[in-house]
């Protein structure tokens, strides 16, 4: 369960990092208390899974989640750029990702 949990933050952080694009520096109102929202969500569902989960690998997956999931958003969505070099680098998180949840004894 802590795994369910621990993906279900990451995707949060996802969509409150890409939610503070639109929050124009939390001048907007919904899209801040969205945003807000997303932050407090995803922080409570990672210290949920870090009860059981070794906080080292339950951060590093939340980030690399986040992080990928955003930049992917970003360059399929939000028309960022997307070289080569940038989807390698991307893939690189999630093979770290996918390496903390083998190696995690969980």
């Amino acid at each position: 369960m802590a795994w369910v949990l621990l993906v279900l933050a990451g995707l949060l952080e996802v969509g409150w990092s890409i939610g503070m694009k639109f929050t124009e520096g939390f001048t907007r109102l919904w899209p801040s208390v969205f945003t807000a929202a997303g932050i407090v969500a995803s922080m409570l569902l990672l210290s949920q899974a870090a009860r059981t989960l070794p906080i080292g690998t339950a951060y590093g997956v939340w980030v690399g989640i986040g992080a990928a999931g955003a930049a992917i958003v970003g360059m399929a969505v939000l028309g960022e750029p997307a070289t080569a070099a940038r989807i390698f680098f991307v893939a690189l998180l999630l093979v770290a990702v996918v390496g903390l949840k083998a190696t995690s004894g969980h």
